[in-house]
């Protein structure tokens, strides 16, 4: 109980995470100047060591980064599941706290989760855990590096979606957006099991029999879409959520991810008949699915 009791007071309860305020005085990359400039920076490194590599290396066989890829698996899966516990801890108290005020407006944890009353300011304990996301989005940038050194691959998409990312999750603490404590929730839990299962197989661990990290990105997407549509749904009948300009903004954006995605998967399951079962010839598709995706991936 003593190990328990001390992880909820160090997840939700310390003053530091209570007491948290998003502000472009305080809280370090928080201003309009840092966030483009950060992403103008990833797109031109990512660029210029792309064209570096093939002007230094003719040929087009991978780099060796040794056990950097596994290592940066390792610590983005202990990364999310921390900030899943945090949020999930930091969501059960402030439903806790706050509760007794929506009784007027006859709200439920769930529509909380969804759609923030009118006015909320980005302050306290998951706003905390928003911005713990938002700064973890930048070291999982690292991978378009590790990809670009590896294959000398430079993917629009993969460009793409990092950029969004980190832009969408400025977005979520600039206008205190609804949705993004679900949103957190959700890729954290299964960032925490794609990065686990990444360095399973960096170490030399078996492989699953289906392309497993495609899939994951696949039911993230999926549940994404059915959250949004939640939103506006509470947004019509409930009266306002808050920071919805902001939400339909990043509604634009995610829709634009997931047409790509899709796009892609259906191609791949179509040049790729798996065979049924978990033999070798299935393990052996799967990975070749996965190649055929690797610039697609989350």
């Amino acid at each position: 109980m003593m190990v328990i009791d001390n992880l909820r007071y160090n997840l939700s309860e310390h003053p530091s995470i209570v007491g948290f305020r998003w502000s472009h005085a305080q809280s370090w990359g928080s201003t309009w100047f840092f966030l483009f400039n950060s992403i103008a920076a990833y797109v031109a490194v990512s660029v210029f060591l792309h064209l570096l590599l093939l002007a230094v290396f003719r040929h087009r066989r991978p780099l060796p980064l040794g056990p950097l890829p596994a290592v940066h698996s390792l610590c983005m899966a202990l990364i999310s599941i921390t900030i899943f516990a945090g949020i999930l801890l930091s969501t059960a108290a402030e439903i806790r706290d706050t509760r007794w005020s929506w009784r007027r407006t006859r709200t439920t944890p769930f529509q909380w989760l969804l759609c923030f009353p009118l006015g909320i300011r980005p302050s306290g304990r998951v706003f905390f855990w928003s911005y713990i996301y938002y700064l973890s989005r930048f070291l999982h940038a690292l991978r378009t590096f590790f990809t670009i050194i590896r294959g000398r691959k430079l993917s629009f998409f993969k460009l793409f979606n990092n950029s969004i990312v980190i832009f969408t999750s400025f977005l979520w603490l600039e206008f205190s957006q609804s949705l993004q404590v679900l949103a957190i929730l959700l890729t954290t839990l299964v960032y925490s099991v794609v990065y686990g299962y990444r360095f399973w197989t960096a170490i030399g661990l078996p492989s699953a029999c289906f392309p497993f990290v495609v899939n994951c990105q696949m039911v993230l997407l999926g549940c994404n879409l059915v959250c949004h549509i939640g939103v506006l749904l509470l947004h019509l009948i409930k009266g306002g959520c808050n920071g919805i300009g902001a939400w339909g903004f990043n509604s634009v954006l995610n829709g634009a991810i997931l047409l790509l995605f899709l796009n892609f998967y259906v191609k791949m399951h179509i040049r790729n008949r798996k065979p049924s079962g978990c033999g070798g010839a299935a393990v052996k598709e799967a990975e070749k699915a996965e190649k055929l995706v690797k610039d697609k991936d989350i």
